[in-house]
């Protein structure tokens, strides 16, 4: 089967989410310029550089009660900081939960029942138990093609692990198995890995 994404597919539903995965899930924690907070997950996420490291995330919607994007957009643009929290096989319930198209009124912290922490290099909660962390500094926000669709790039200015992920100085995603988003209501965790070494390296 062959398709132009403008033609359309012909299919029960849109494909493409479920040809480019697994997609690793950027759990966006944020902090309003007026102290409110918002939590939401997202499956356009990645990282994107070693030095300095620099992560992405992009928001494909917007909400009626927001000028642009979603809540995560509005509060980083305000604030200028963000935190993502890597989400495991345990929190998937409750980050399946602050996925809701909630008004921005709504503290998806509390709706979850999810303990939170401060960030320490920004000014955002990060969630307590989250395997790991990462608290970012905005650097670009990219306007993309498409109604609503918006590429967030930042620095990472912290990072946290929990301790029980590291074995012998190793970050062992075995310990938590990371939960990755596929197509349509699809997800996976990764619970094998296995190792390959590259030409030339040791």
């Amino acid at each position: 089967m062959f398709y132009r994404p403008a033609d359309g597919h012909g299919l029960p539903h849109n494909p493409f989410n479920a040809i480019v995965t697994p997609r690793p899930i950027g759990w966006i924690s944020t902090r309003g310029s007026d102290g409110s907070e918002n939590l939401a997950p997202y499956s356009f996420f990645n990282a994107v550089s070693y030095f300095p490291p620099q992560v992405m995330f992009s928001t494909t919607t917007d909400k009626p009660d927001r000028p642009r994007g979603k809540d995560s957009l509005a509060n980083i643009e305000e604030t200028g900081v963000f935190c993502v929290n890597i989400v495991g096989l345990a929190q998937k319930e409750a980050m399946n939960l602050t996925s809701g198209a909630y008004g921005r009124e709504v503290d998806e912290f509390a709706l979850a029942g999810l303990e939170r922490a401060e960030c320490q290099t920004i000014a955002c909660s990060r969630v307590a138990d989250a395997p790991a962390a990462l608290e970012c500094r905005l650097t670009q926000v990219v306007e993309l093609l498409g109604k609503a669709n918006y590429l967030v790039l930042a620095e990472v200015t912290g990072i946290h692990m929990r301790d029980d992920c590291l074995v012998d100085g190793i970050f062992d995603v075995t310990r938590f198995t990371p939960v990755a988003r596929l197509g349509y209501k699809d997800y996976s965790v990764v619970e094998n890995v296995f190792q390959m070494t590259r030409p030339g390296e040791a």
